[in-house]
């Protein structure tokens, strides 16, 4: 509206005689009008009027703050189905969960995890390649509908930011031998464990020795060759990342994690919390993938088949 009809809309009705001029009119529904004197003094006279008015305001207020009793609207999940497709940000430079093909194209593990989900709700996945620390500014301000990139939980983002279960365990492990009988840290008293020097698995096992734990740590200045010896028999465990156990396994290494994840770090995909019908459709989705063995295959196809069973 222009401002001259802003102004016409906000113009008080003219007064029909001086004493009118005097009184504020109200207009009733069906047009007549009152003066708010005559309408103060039929509240005075009938308190039952005050009371009804008092419940229909309240009712109003309920249905207004409850949405009219039916479900909260998403908005996203709405714009996805006008789309027909799923926007999912990620940061292609992280093989084998993300990266780009020869031709540019985006490929790996949550690329193909991204299409499966899409696929569930008969959506295409619209890959939308983003620096990972703008990721989750991307997601806040609508760019994405959502975050699926070796993403990790963060508890401070959790009044913004709802994220998946985890899809991918990538917390450091106590890793064996394939026919080794270890089956936690208590059964290394006075055994090795190899580490890479100044990694994650190096901080737990420095930490591990702080309160006990009776193992001798054996540093190396990289993840293959504290692998090659446990492999080797020159060291009776290993302590590393569930991504570089993954590889490991995958390039045939007999080995197996064993006993709980000494610290966690899992791989969630990360949605607006005021997108509660995608986030109901994403559970559902990710519990139909893994009750259907299609998260093992996905991960078999990035990572190769492991050589020991992994518990």
């Amino acid at each position: 509206m222009n401002e001259e009809g802003r102004r016409e809309g906000r113009d008080p009705p003219q007064a029909e005689t001086a004493d009118a001029s005097r009184q504020w009119l109200v207009a009733g529904s069906h047009g007549s009008r009152w003066t708010a004197f005559s309408l103060r003094s039929n509240f005075e006279r009938r308190p039952l009027l005050w009371i009804a008015v008092c419940v229909v305001a309240l009712a109003v207020g309920g249905w207004l703050i409850l949405g009219a009793g039916g479900p909260p609207v998403d908005g996203i999940w709405l714009r996805m189905q006008e789309r027909g497709s799923w926007r999912v940000g990620m940061d292609p430079s992280f093989p084998p969960f993300e990266t780009l093909d020869a031709e540019g194209a985006p490929v790996g593990y949550d690329v193909d995890l991204a299409r499966e989900i899409a696929a569930e709700w008969g959506l295409e996945a619209e890959i939308v390649a983003i620096g990972f620390d703008s990721l989750l500014d991307a997601l806040l301000v609508g760019r994405v509908d959502a975050v699926i990139s070796a993403f990790p939980y963060n508890a401070r983002m959790t009044k913004d930011v709802h994220y998946s279960p985890p899809y991918f365990e990538a917390g450091v492990r106590l890793v064996v031998g394939a026919g080794v009988a270890y089956e936690e840290v208590g059964d290394l008293e006075g055994g090795t464990v190899a580490v890479e020097w100044g990694s994650r698995g190096d901080a737990i096992a420095r930490r591990l020795q702080r309160e006990g734990a009776g193992f001798t740590r054996l540093p190396f200045e990289s993840a293959e060759k504290a692998i090659e010896a446990l492999v080797s028999g020159a060291s009776d465990a290993l302590l590393i990342d569930g991504v570089t156990l993954r590889l490991a396994q995958g390039d045939g290494k007999p080995i197996r994690a064993v006993g709980a994840v000494l610290d966690e770090d899992p791989y969630v995909i990360a949605v607006s919390i005021e997108a509660p019908k995608l986030q109901s459709a994403l559970l559902q989705a990710l519990a139909t993938l893994k009750e259907e063995g299609r998260m093992g295959l996905l991960e078999e196809r990035w990572f190769g088949k492991t050589a020991g069973s992994e518990e």
